[in-house]
């Protein structure tokens, strides 16, 4: 593809983003009320809707989480875990490979030395160092998703770090949403018990990870 032309189309994809978050063309996602009608109303057509909008929302930098809160509202826990986590990865996916395609040669030239780093961090392991870095309750999903694309590590490994890391924080802020919801305080208790476990196991990663990697230094050094 020619260089010039990928500037334009990442110039394209960059205004029409802006002009939806500006516009609020998406606002109606993070509107429980507002969604949880729209599904009842449009039935299989509102789904696609609401999943192709969800798409886009989460691929420009919507929080994921969010998401999940209005679609467990709107629905219940379960599907709207499963719906908004299914969501988030379209979103991933599409982030991932716009990147690939339009900002990896150019951030190669221009952040060839951090672009090596990452590489060599996520070369090695890669399912399980996404998936720490999705449990972990910090850190931007956006960011994440356009170094992935940018780098070269392989799709299949990415997508399955990011599935498995997404569901735990999908499901405490979807059995949030439901909880009240359905007034439910239970499982508003258990979304909160949920997130603190799963910021601990991905604090827990993080530091095996940490500790891995001083191993190896300090094995090649000696």
């Amino acid at each position: 593809m020619q260089h010039w032309f990928r500037w334009v189309l990442f110039a394209g994809i960059g205004t029409l983003s802006l002009m939806a978050v500006r516009q609020g063309w998406l606002s109606f996602l993070t509107d429980e009320h507002q969604v949880a009608t729209y599904l009842n109303t449009h039935g299989l057509m509102g789904l696609l809707i609401v999943t192709a909008s969800g798409t886009f929302y989460t691929a420009v930098g919507g929080p994921r989480q969010l998401l999940a809160f209005v679609l467990g509202f709107a629905t219940d826990s379960v599907y709207g875990t499963l719906l908004s986590t299914l969501i988030t990865l379209f979103g991933a996916a599409t982030c991932f490979y716009s990147a690939r395609l339009l900002l990896r040669h150019s951030l190669s030239e221009r952040f060839g030395h951090r672009m090596s780093r990452f590489n060599r961090l996520f070369q090695h392991h890669t399912t399980t160092k996404v998936l720490m870095v999705r449990l972990l309750p910090v850190g931007s999903n956006l960011i994440t998703n356009l170094l992935a694309g940018c780098s070269s590590i392989r799709f299949p490994a990415f997508a399955l770090g990011s599935g498995l890391g997404y569901l735990p924080q999908m499901l405490i802020f979807a059995l949030a949403g439901a909880g009240i919801g359905h007034a439910n305080q239970n499982q508003f208790l258990v979304s909160v018990a949920l997130f603190i476990i799963a910021s601990l196991l991905g604090g827990y990663l993080y530091h095996q990870q940490r500790t891995q990697a001083l191993s190896s230094a300090l094995s090649e050094d000696s």
